[in-house]
């Protein structure tokens, strides 16, 4: 994979460095510790054709649910990194690959995503990643801030 000079800059980001870690920690036996954070974050990016070339039917693997649980989870760390208050992520997916996301703070759900066929869940490049990871948390850190009374509960 060849990293161009746009893309070293989103290595740097903070939602691209907390990413790499929520992938560590999901390796849980080690497979993965000498890899590069490049390596680690290479599985997010799908491109459309490769997306069509996957099969929605059945289960999603591993792998797959690892990709889900990092990314929303990154999401939620760095709402809390924002605000200070604990984010919790609940994710609900059925064995047809559909589902929810659900960010919570305190009794607030900040980010909700519907998901389906999440066998192809990744995105065309790092940069639309870490966009769409932008949004989700901007969103969400607009609705802790207006309802700050129910974030804290």
């Amino acid at each position: 994979m060849a990293v161009t000079v746009t893309d070293e800059a989103i290595y740097q980001s903070d939602f691209i460095r907390e990413l790499v870690k929520q992938m560590r920690a999901l390796d849980t036996y080690g497979v993965r510790d000498k890899s590069t954070p490049q390596a680690l974050v290479q599985p997010f990016i799908v491109s459309a054709t490769d997306r069509q070339s996957l099969s929605v039917a059945g289960d999603p693997g591993p792998e797959v649910l690892a990709r889900l649980v990092g990314f929303f989870n990154t999401i939620a760390l760095l709402i809390e990194k924002e605000c200070g208050l604990a984010a919790k992520l609940f994710l609900n997916i059925d064995g047809a690959g559909a589902g929810t996301a659900l960010v919570v703070v305190g009794k607030l759900v900040v980010t909700e995503k519907s998901l389906s066929g999440v066998q192809g869940f990744g995105f065309e490049s790092l940069s639309r990643m870490k966009d769409e990871a932008d949004k989700l948390l901007s969103v969400a850190l607009n609705l802790i801030g207006k309802y700050s009374d129910v974030a804290g509960m």
